[in-house]
């Protein structure tokens, strides 16, 4: 069975029980600091699981891409992506447990469905601790299924339970599903999730509290909710593997035609390189659909655009180690990319254009940086041995620092030069110096690179666990805490829009939106930088509107009906069917009418002062403006 059956099959199963099909959500989360990329279907519902209704009911089913860059590390064995879609149901406070469960058991064995064999099926459940208790209730419903009691493991918080998404918000135990992909004679009796033949395909996730900050003090609590969810997910390029008995994702029709253009580009086997091909897979995937979104990410380094600037380069540099030498080539795997995913994800054909250009660009931009680096390294070798003649061509005015793990950590930090390149290139100069009689021996030997190695890794840790802290802290709050202050820039945006649409033109169209309790950043489309006049005269309408103290009127309706009645909806594909409109008006003048699924304010009158702190470039063709209330 293929990935497209696979989809459709999951959407028709749950349709019939009950659940509205709802279009996937935009990768980069809309008015949601918390985190930089959907990283889960339910990411996008966050609203609605904290209790705002959805416009499609209570339950919902779809298929969600996503991106995860935590463990970017961890790509290149046979189950790990950085980019991954995620099918997913949800219940809204309606159904729980006995009936999350006995369907994800129901569509992975019935004959009608995925007909997986229950033999080689293990589940796991919460073994609770200090914050909440052993999911008891899980474990009797799995046994009641027929899962042998020693298939099921009762695990730790590390591993079984989910969210919040952020710093904060809604959260709970989850029991996950695993699949044997080992042979058939060999399935252990007892499950063991340390075992990699195990493979988790899907997890169901009873969101029952809500974690929150105690006031005043570094720790957190975790509250009831008073609206029950079920959140559950399967990885659709698990689940492909599976259905087509393969222990590698890589060797599935959603892989197949990247491998293979891989293997053209270097002109080597992937049966003989593995984890190159894997990352750069993996990595120019993941960067196809994040420069394809509609809010118009682009390479940078801040936030999304540092990610993908990241992905980028690593795999430019698995592509070097294959001995890829085309020039601009990461563009001749997103071509295939786009080929391969166009009929499910139509923005991918629409915005090729701009991927394509991103990717040459970024691929020169390094070429560059690489070339910094290069030097920079030859001066540090210098340091190291002394001046010589024996590298031709090169034209060092004095030498840099010593070789140390520390030095060449600032190399890759400084330039984007690999540790592993640093490495090949030492070895390439003491090659020289050796052939030329300069030195004896090699300095750089294998014990000398281990410790490099452990010296690099220490200070990339001490890099990293700076970032996690300083990314806490700025993407702390967004809309899944619902805080007072978040609503009220959350209705803010709105009025901006608005704005922006009169005083520039009215074919502005929102690209994104970060908001937190304490400001508001918003991205839209227009290739000029804004005047002081135009600036002014944005603010003037927006305070205008606030002094006014219009309500704010949610109105249901369909998506063809809103649309008919020229309300403006620059994401409105999560929505599926039925929407919310939001309508700001002073009479019969209209100032503001728009879909969303955000929390917001009654009347305007509860904003304050509006005030642009700041208008810049965010990339090309699309502007940014910084924004207060006071």
């Amino acid at each position: 069975m293929e990935a497209k059956e696979i989809r459709q099959k999951y959407l028709e199963f749950f349709r019939e029980k009950g659940h509205k099909v709802i279009q996937g959500a935009s990768l980069i989360p809309e008015n949601d600091p918390s985190v930089l990329f959907t990283t889960a279907g339910m990411h996008p519902l966050v609203p609605y699981l904290m209790g705002e209704s959805h416009p499609a009911g209570q339950r919902l089913v779809d298929f969600q891409k996503c991106v995860r860059t935590g463990d970017i590390e961890e790509v290149g064995g046979t189950t790990h992506h950085t980019f991954f879609e995620m099918l997913g149901n949800w219940s809204l406070g309606e159904y729980f447990k006995k009936e999350s469960l006995e369907w994800s058991w129901k569509f992975l064995t019935s004959k009608q469905w995925l007909g997986l064999d229950p033999q080689r099926l293990a589940v796991s459940v919460f073994a609770g601790d200090k914050d909440a208790p052993f999911d008891e209730e899980s474990y009797k419903i799995w046994v009641d299924l027929g899962v042998n009691k020693k298939r099921i493991a009762k695990l730790p918080k590390s591993a079984n339970w989910w969210g919040p998404a952020g710093e904060t918000g809604p959260c709970g135990p989850d029991s996950e599903i695993f699949y044997w992909v080992g042979d058939a004679d060999k399935i252990p009796e007892s499950f063991n999730d340390d075992n990699d033949l195990w493979v988790e395909i899907w997890n169901n996730v009873f969101m029952e509290y809500n974690k929150s900050k105690v006031e005043k003090k570094e720790k957190y609590e975790f509250i009831k909710l008073a609206q029950k969810n079920v959140d559950t997910g399967m990885g659709l390029e698990r689940i492909t593997a599976v259905m087509q008995g393969l222990a590698d994702d890589y060797q599935t029709e959603l892989w197949a035609n990247q491998i293979s253009k891989i293997e053209e580009l270097s002109g080597k086997k992937y049966s003989e390189n593995k984890k190159e091909m894997r990352i750069i897979a993996d990595h120019l995937k993941a960067s196809t659909f994040i420069l394809a979104d509609e809010r118009g990410i682009s390479p940078s380094n801040t936030d999304q655009g540092y990610v993908v600037r990241r992905l980028i380069r690593r795999a430019i540099r698995y592509g070097k180690q294959l001995g890829i030498t085309k020039e601009l080539w990461t563009k001749e795997i997103a071509k295939v990319v786009i080929n391969d995913y166009k009929d499910v994800y139509p923005e991918l054909e629409r915005n090729k254009k701009f991927v394509l250009e991103q990717l040459d660009r970024e691929e020169i931009q390094f070429s560059k940086t690489l070339e910094k680096g290069l030097r920079e390294l030859r001066k540090m070798s210098i340091g190291q041995w002394g001046e010589y003649d024996a590298i031709s061509g090169v034209e060092i005015e004095s030498p840099g620092m010593e070789i140390t793990g520390q030095n060449l950590f600032l190399l890759f930090s400084t330039f984007g030069f690999p540790f592993e390149m640093s490495i090949e290139e030492l070895d390439k100069l003491q090659n020289i110096l050796l052939e030329s009689g300069t030195i004896r021996k090699k300095i750089i030997n294998e014990k000398k690179k281990e410790h490099l190695k452990k010296d690099f890794e220490k200070k990339m840790k001490q890099h990293q666990d700076l970032s996690r802290t300083a990314s806490v802290g700025k993407f702390k709050g967004g809309l899944a805490d619902n805080s007072e202050g978040t609503t009220r820039l959350h209705t803010t945006a709105h009025l901006l829009l608005a704005a922006l649409r009169k005083v520039l033109n009215k074919d502005v169209q929102q690209k994104g939106s970060n908001i937190t309790a304490e400001r508001l950043r918003f991205d839209f489309s227009y290739d000029k930088k804004l005047t002081e006049e135009q600036k002014a005269e944005v603010e003037s309408l927006v305070n205008e509107a606030i002094q006014k103290d219009l309500p704010v009127i949610c109105e249901e309706m369909s998506l063809e009906d809103a649309k008919q009645a020229g309300a403006v909806g620059a994401f409105e594909s999560k929505y599926g069917g039925r929407v919310k409109v939001y309508k700001i008006a002073d009479g019969v003048d209209v100032f503001s009418y728009e879909i969303c699924g955000g929390p917001h304010v009654n009347r305007l009158g509860e904003l304050g002062r509006f005030k642009i702190t700041k208008e810049e470039s965010s990339s090309a063709g699309v502007r940014r403006i910084k924004a207060v209330l006071s």
